[in-house]
């Protein structure tokens, strides 16, 4: 996990980006690498690579790497979990250097001389590599489960970085987006996507239920995470997806002779998350730990977080606060990897929403809309509110083959259905794992209700939130902001406060433009906690009268 920052100059550029304005601009994103940094120019085209490196693998080793001669350089922020097959299998030609796993990019290049070398990858992965004949190829990994930005500037330069403040003040005025998933960018051919799995197509999604496959997948993908030479920690907030992963994974490293420690937070000892990770912590055998903050503690870094988040999206603001906090923590025990359960609700409709879907298409059609953008919301907030504290973040819900086996599975079988009572989202990935023999979760954890992160550390948090920014936004203000914030225009006041602190790091159109809102469907509101849901105030209701 690094932070990587690139400058392309197409064929007939003669103004060359300077190297020390290149280093000063990758130095905006130390945090994601405080280890050592690094960088190249390419001899030739001018082409620049600089890199922020956090260790995890092979923890001597120092970016950009080389290829099989000085003029074959790449720069990597992320993990290619298979990289020993492809060392061992299409690469066993090769005589390379070190055992870090970005190493294994520039050398598939060599042999393929293409973009084709992403869909080798088993991994997530930002990168950008030049050649020995001037080529340059940036990528980004199937999902976005690691964050990249491209722009241009008013010359045509072409820049690559993990967050948007390094770039933001270069091509703010001209072009400044997100790097688009699953594609790659090579000089001359502009972006090519080379992941397109045909789930992406919701009549194609028709596959019968296979829990066996559900569960084996699952299982693998969170054991190949484990891959580090730095030590790992388990987020556990007690809800479903996180407490799957946390439970796969400390069994694994308990076989693997390491410490299993897993982190909660929440405003204090009894809001929901904490109470439900103590009882998950306490069945599958972690050293748990409690952090607890107050309203205070968050208002104070809200300012600070929507700098490091690059966003005004309400949704990834009040769930980064707590990660935010929770990170600072983890990263003083000297824990550098955590894995955690984002993509499980976008994979089977998990939030409250998904309840009110009209139909089985319409579902499904939600489903790989939320998962083709979660590079917008969960994968951004995971990535940037723990790399602030220099953490890589792993989702194993995210993994290929776990996808291809969940998203493919028919809208009929994942959507909501009746247990004990009630209907109960994600149903088939929790009956997946409901075995009796050495199960791996309590049941009540098991089939426990889905609380939006933000909402389970403690409601006070939200409430209290809503009601800061209410007191620095006027009724006025509110009802004037689309004339000064036409695209993406507020729609509350918690909305607007939010809006010009993002405003205020980021002024231009289009680093505005660059924010997607997380805004849920089928509801008469737009408010993103789950609360807010008509399900969770009938299960609220429900509760009462017993």
């Amino acid at each position: 996990m690094c932070g990587i920052f690139a400058v392309c100059h197409e064929s007939d550029c003669t103004d060359k980006f300077p190297l020390a304005t290149a280093e000063l601009h990758s130095s905006r994103q130390t945090h994601r690498g405080p280890d050592c940094r690094g960088s190249y120019v390419h001899p030739n085209t001018g082409d620049i690579l600089c890199h922020e490196r956090l260790a995890i693998m092979d923890l001597s080793c120092v970016q950009p790497l080389m290829g099989t001669e000085d003029k074959y350089q790449v720069i990597h922020n992320g993990e290619i979990y298979n990289h020993r097959a492809l060392r061992n299998q299409q690469l066993a030609q090769y005589k390379l250097r070190t055992t870090c796993d970005s190493e294994v990019i520039i050398f598939l290049y060599e042999l393929l001389r293409s973009g084709d070398l992403c869909s080798l990858l088993d991994g997530v992965f930002a990168f950008a590599l030049v050649s020995a004949d001037g080529d340059f190829l940036a990528a980004r990994d199937s999902i976005g489960v690691k964050q990249m930005y491209y722009g241009r500037d008013g010359i045509g330069r072409w820049f690559f970085s993990n967050e948007m403040k390094c770039i933001e003040d270069i091509c703010g005025p001209y072009t400044l987006a997100p790097f688009p998933p699953g594609h790659y960018f090579q000089k001359g051919r502009g972006f090519v996507r080379y992941y397109q799995p045909a789930w992406f197509d919701h009549r194609l999604c028709t596959a019968a239920p296979d829990l066996d496959a559900l569960r084996a997948s699952l299982t693998a993908a969170t054991i190949k995470r484990l891959m580090s030479d730095a030590p790992i920690g388990l987020l556990l907030s007690g809800g479903l997806d996180s407490s799957l992963i946390s439970a796969i994974a400390a069994r694994e490293m308990r076989k693997m002779g390491l410490a299993v420690h897993s982190f909660a937070v929440g405003v204090d000892a009894n809001s929901p998350d904490i109470v439900a990770a103590r009882k998950v912590a306490d069945f599958i055998g972690t050293q748990h730990h409690e952090v607890y903050f107050s309203l205070e503690d968050g208002l104070a870094i809200v300012d600070k977080l929507v700098w490091h988040l690059e966003t005004y999206d309400v949704t990834s603001i009040r769930a980064s606060t707590p990660m935010y906090l929770l990170s600072d923590y983890i990263r003083k025990m000297g824990i550098k990897v955590v894995l955690s359960g984002e993509g499980s609700d976008e994979i089977f409709g998990g939030y409250l929403y998904f309840h009110n879907a009209p139909s089985d298409e319409e579902f499904q059609k939600e489903t790989i809309d939320r998962v083709l953008h979660l590079h917008t919301s969960d994968c951004l907030r995971a990535d940037k509110s723990c790399m602030a504290h220099s953490i890589e973040v792993r989702v194993p819900f995210l993994d290929k083959a776990f996808l291809d086996v969940a998203m493919s599975t028919a809208p009929e079988h994942k959507r909501p259905k009746e247990f004990g009572g009630r209907l109960v989202e994600k149903y088939l990935i929790r009956k997946a794992f409901d075995v009796e023999e050495d199960p791996l979760l309590p049941r009540e954890i098991l089939w426990r209700q889905k609380e939006q992160f933000s909402d389970g550390v403690g409601y006070s948090w939200i409430d209290g939130l809503m009601a800061h920014c209410a007191a620095q936004v006027t009724d006025e203000e509110l009802s004037a902001c689309s004339s000064i914030f036409p695209l993406n225009t507020p729609h509350s006041k918690e909305a607007l406060y939010m809006r010009r602190l993002f405003h205020a790091h980021f002024p231009s159109d289009c680093a505005a433009a660059a924010v997607r809102k997380w805004i849920p469907k089928w509801q008469h509101n737009q408010d993103p906690s789950g609360r807010a849901s008509l399900v969770h105030v009938n299960s609220i209701a429900k509760e009462l009268e017993k």
